[in-house]
């Protein structure tokens, strides 16, 4: 029985939105910054619309070395602005840019019910989660308390927490260290094949993929449709 599962975030536990419905969020977020950054110096508009468009599309995209760029360097460099130029400001910007993707955040029905049932029977839990655009791990805090997760699990691991990002061996690793616990103890569980799966099978976490839109795996890699069905198949706990 793995000692340690790791279980994945978005469209995991909560569904937030798929990669191909992103870029009319990002557009909301990045609406949601600049009106805070505009009410922060009461003036007109610091950058002209057609510009922000183009910095934003500048900057959305991940490191290849899936090093985290942070949400913080990014606003800045989209609204010409200094991170400390106004004390607090950008963490208030990363604030507002969050808001679109929370709005929209459903927890599943089962997400609650199969954490609980999992620490009864003697697993330790750890959400492992990359964050959009390297947004602030105490954001996503907030956020597993919003939905009630914090108190069903032991800890949790934002890509922020280390600066790598799924599926990079580095967050592994991390988590590992952290928790005390071998590879070989640990099971996975999430949503994509590329971070959820390869990931944590590069340093030999096993893993189980949850369809819940369909998504496949390689073969071998056991694939569940819920939560609830992880203490239902033989062998997979």
């Amino acid at each position: 029985m793995p000692r340690v599962l790791l279980f994945d975030l978005g469209n995991t536990l909560v569904r937030y939105y798929q990669p191909s419905a992103f870029k009319p969020i990002l557009d909301e977020c990045i609406g949601q910054a600049a009106r805070c950054l505009h009410a922060a110096f009461r003036r007109g508009e610091r950058n002209g619309a057609g510009e922000i468009a183009e910095r934003t599309a500048a900057e959305d995209h991940e490191s290849p070395d899936h090093r985290v760029r942070p949400l913080e360097d990014r606003l800045a460099a989209i609204f010409g602005i200094q991170r400390t130029e106004v004390p607090g400001l950008i963490e208030e910007l990363c604030g507002h840019f969050m808001k679109p993707i929370f709005a929209i955040a459903m927890r599943y029905d089962d997400t609650l019910p199969t954490l609980a049932r999992l620490r009864r029977a003697g697993h330790r839990i750890c959400i492992v989660s990359n964050t959009p655009w390297g947004s602030p791990s105490g954001l996503w805090h907030r956020e597993l308390l919003r939905h009630g997760i914090t108190n069903h699990i032991h800890a949790a691991f934002f890509c922020r927490d280390c600066g790598w990002r799924k599926p990079s061996p580095h967050i592994f690793h991390h988590v590992l260290s952290r928790m005390g616990v071998e590879a070989g103890d640990t099971l996975f569980i999430g949503d994509d094949p590329r971070w959820d799966v390869a990931g944590p099978a590069a340093v030999g976490i096993r893993s189980v993929l949850i369809a819940r839109s369909g998504v496949s795996a390689d073969p071998g890699v056991p694939v569940v449709e819920s939560l609830e069905n992880l203490m239902d198949r033989p062998g997979l706990l």
